[in-house]
């Protein structure tokens, strides 16, 4: 596979909602200052028709599109993908604000043509602070990177929605992303950039997908969910995502790196929150309370979408029974 030596990146921005207006406008902002300009920005607005004529007529720098596909995150990213004119995809939530060098971060990684894709670390902006019981080990659950993840550039399986890029070609030649996947509104659906980061090295053997932590997004992190109910409904949600991914890619490939997490990243985070505890912190015992919970409900979830996915009359896919190594150190 053939690539430029020096690829021009299309930022894509994802949007469904004006209760992130002042945030959507921080994110657009960020990416006129980056030290890398991207050649296009889109702005994909999701089937919110006074959201598009807002945006549309308050900026000329950006592309502002309607979403032509299903309603949803997957169905945006797709249109996106659809209308770009550069060599790589780099996509950016409509909450996230990018660091001054990101793209450029990012867009260094794909001097080697094995690389895929590149995504980069998500940091939490908590609104009221980070709730005592929320061990960084569970950032995930507020779509950022958890303690755990490698500290320097490493191949991982997936990278995470919130901040990721793929080379243009690569994620058009496998389809884009699964409609069935994805967030639709404020529904914690997910797992869509583990599906497709999967799909994306089964189909080019040798290809790697990076995770690069210096390429650094901002999200912010809403009051509401920093709260045990959003906690258990994420992790609910995760579970049934994640058996969805594993119905259409296998469960080797899909569980891989949550089996290193359950078994070395949270027994550590467990017994450090009763170390906490036992030396006068009272928020210890939370977050020791809140990894059993995560891991129950995030496991009930699994169960019950294993369940949904044999229903009668339900398409089953072919699963690869081929497993992938966590992550290793990029060179």
């Amino acid at each position: 596979m053939e690539h430029t030596l020096t690829p021009t990146v299309s930022v894509i921005i994802c949007a469904y909602t004006a209760e992130r207006w002042g945030w959507l406008l921080d994110v657009i902002e960020s990416l006129r200052t980056q030290t890398l300009a991207p050649k296009e920005v889109l702005v994909v607005i999701d089937h919110n028709e006074e959201l598009y004529e807002r945006l549309a007529k308050t900026l000329d720098d950006v592309t502002v599109v309607k979403n032509t596909g299903p309603r949803g995150l997957s169905g945006a990213r797709n249109t996106g993908v659809g209308l770009a004119d550069s060599d790589v995809v780099a996509f950016l939530d409509d909450d996230a604000v990018a660091a001054p060098d990101w793209l450029e971060r990012l867009m260094a990684l794909y001097d080697d043509p094995e690389v895929l894709g590149v995504g980069g670390r998500v940091e939490p902006l908590w609104e009221v602070g980070r709730p005592g019981f929320f061990g960084e080990e569970l950032d995930w659950i507020v779509g950022c990177s958890h303690r755990g993840l490698p500290r320097v550039a490493s191949e991982v399986r997936n990278v995470i929605g919130a901040n990721m890029s793929f080379r243009l070609d690569v994620i058009r030649t496998v389809g884009g992303f699964n409609h069935s996947l994805g967030r639709r509104g404020s529904t914690p659906l997910g797992c869509e950039e583990t599906e497709i980061c999967i799909r994306s090295t089964m189909g080019s053997p040798g290809g790697r997908i990076v995770y690069e932590p210096a390429a650094l997004v901002r999200h912010h992190v809403p009051a509401s969910r920093g709260t045990v109910r959003y906690m258990l409904s994420r992790s609910w949600s995760e579970g049934i995502s994640k058996a969805q991914v594993s119905h259409v890619v296998g469960h080797k490939r899909a569980l891989g790196p949550e089996r290193r997490y359950v078994r070395s990243v949270l027994p550590r985070a467990f017994f450090s929150g009763i170390y906490d505890w036992a030396r006068g912190d009272r928020s210890g015992l939370g977050r020791a309370a809140a990894f059993v919970a995560v891991v129950a409900y995030t496991s009930a979830g699994y169960l019950r979408g294993r369940q949904l996915a044999h229903v009668p009359g339900r398409p089953l896919n072919q699963p690869v029974l081929a497993g992938v190594s966590p992550w290793r150190d990029v060179q």
